[in-house]
């Protein structure tokens, strides 16, 4: 059986579960990280030698470890072309906005505007640094919003490896006591994905336990 380390209100645990439970594999959930510890022993060091979750070990033993490398091997060993394509064109496509999501979104609201406004206790909070990430995200959504007036999702027709990541920062951004620009075509991508049970379950989840956090 599939196992996956972490714990469920890390961003990067809740894009690997989301795709688990979109392929409903047969799973065994351990906690891990934060509060659960376990990422500093030996046993957890030999399978991601940078003591860091997610990890997932497959029940023939294949180790993976990066959200966006185990959101890959998923979908090519237990998905289907719909979500990672088999034609080098259109998985490029949903490549690029993984990639993306990754090292332009991810840095700007996971980074600059969760850990900087939410996770900070306020008399720590750095004001500019957030408003300039905030708008920066603005911006982003905005590029998305253009994307999505064309097509349901951001790969097209049907939901794929290239929503995921990006989708996993809706329920955090649209819960955020923070200005946001009229993206019209985004809310309605993030209203489909709340139709999904798997988004529900995995994405979904409260994170009030972080709200002032800097050591969790």
């Amino acid at each position: 059986m599939l196992q996956v380390w972490g714990r469920r209100s890390s961003f990067n645990v809740q894009k690997v579960m989301w795709l688990i439970g979109e392929l409903g594999i047969a799973h065994q959930h351990i906690p891990a990280g934060g509060q659960f510890g376990a990422i500093d022993t030996p046993e957890f060091l030999a399978m991601n030698p940078h003591g860091r979750v997610p990890v997932i070990r497959d029940g023939d033993g294949t180790v993976v470890w990066e959200s966006h490398s185990i959101l890959r091997y998923l979908a090519a060993r237990h998905g289907s072309a719909r979500y990672w394509s088999d034609n080098p064109v259109h998985r490029a496509e949903i490549d690029s906005w993984m990639d993306w999501c990754q090292t332009s979104l991810q840095p700007a609201f996971l980074t600059g505007v969760f850990w900087g406004f939410y996770r900070t206790p306020e008399a720590k909070r750095d004001l500019a640094a957030i408003a300039k990430n905030v708008a920066l995200c603005a911006d982003f959504f905005q590029r998305l919003d253009q994307l999505l007036s064309r097509q349901p999702f951001i790969g097209g027709q049907f939901l794929s490896l290239a929503d995921i990541p990006l989708g996993t920062h809706m329920y955090r951004y649209f819960n955020l006591d923070i200005v946001r620009p009229s993206i019209p075509h985004v809310e309605a991508w993030y209203e489909l994905l709340q139709q999904r049970s798997a988004f529900r379950e995995h994405v979904m989840v409260p994170f009030d336990e972080l709200f002032g956090r800097l050591d969790y």
